[in-house]
């Protein structure tokens, strides 16, 4: 009897289990962890978002593997988990920041996003015949005001600021080398340096390939979103490498 009562709590989406767990949402999160690693970094200068997506066929085109995605002009999205759960989302995203240009005439505020984002999240643990979303966001932007914002969204529906964020695989250590490396201050090339230095911690050879790694920048000045490309990839990660071999 035992164990039918704890199939229920299992199985139920919007079902408590005795000890106040809803299973549907750890499952969510443990799919989150199957997924390649993506960093956000806040600084003074604007936010950098990175993300490792690796490619697991050479015959799989590389430019149709998206983890990085433009929200509006000042906002950007990056996932780890289900890529099609992270498509519902950004779409929806995408939705709510033309809804509320349209409807106040202004950029939506990259914290009332990632609420908007959230809350609709949690309504897909409390309902019947869904299941919670399988992915995790990193949504990182400049307000109009000109103040950097970065965000990430939890599968109960929860919002969570960072000034330095992973999701995805291997995050525990990843977030530990953020919490050991993040310093307060940094220029947006610096935070550039520190996101490809924690996507290739989650390297077994401590590497990053430039056409292997996606890396979008929000800057204050612009409000704008820009993706760096293999060449500027491969720039950071030449002067990388060469301030290793200076500390040595």
């Amino acid at each position: 009897m035992q164990d039918q009562n704890q199939q229920a709590y299992d199985r139920g989406t919007s079902i408590f289990s005795p000890d106040g767990r809803l299973y549907q949402v750890e499952y969510a999160r443990e799919a989150i962890k199957r997924g390649t690693a993506s960093v956000g970094v806040r600084t003074g200068d604007g936010v950098v978002l990175a993300a490792d997506r690796q490619v697991r066929s050479p015959l799989v085109e590389e430019g149709s593997i998206e983890k990085l995605h433009r929200v509006d002009d000042h906002i950007a999205v990056a996932s780890a988990g289900h890529v099609a759960d992270a498509r519902q989302l950004v779409d929806f995203a995408r939705e709510q920041a033309q809804v509320n240009k349209l409807r106040y005439d202004e950029p939506i505020g990259v914290e009332s996003l990632a609420k908007e984002v959230t809350d609709y999240i949690q309504r897909y643990t409390q309902s019947g015949g869904v299941r919670p979303f399988g992915v995790a966001l990193a949504i990182g932007g400049v307000d109009p005001d000109g103040t950097p914002k970065l965000f990430e969204t939890d599968p109960s529906g929860t919002p969570y600021e960072w000034q330095a964020t992973a999701i995805g695989g291997d995050r525990e250590s990843l977030m530990g080398f953020l919490e050991d490396e993040y310093r307060d201050g940094m220029d947006l090339d610096s935070g550039v340096a520190l996101a490809l230095e924690t996507i290739a911690q989650s390297d077994e050879d401590g590497a990053v390939d430039p056409e292997a790694v996606e890396v979008t920048v929000i800057d204050t000045e612009t409000h704008r979103v820009r993706s760096l490309d293999p060449e500027e990839i491969a720039s950071h990660l030449d002067e990388l490498d060469a301030g290793g071999e200076a500390d040595e």
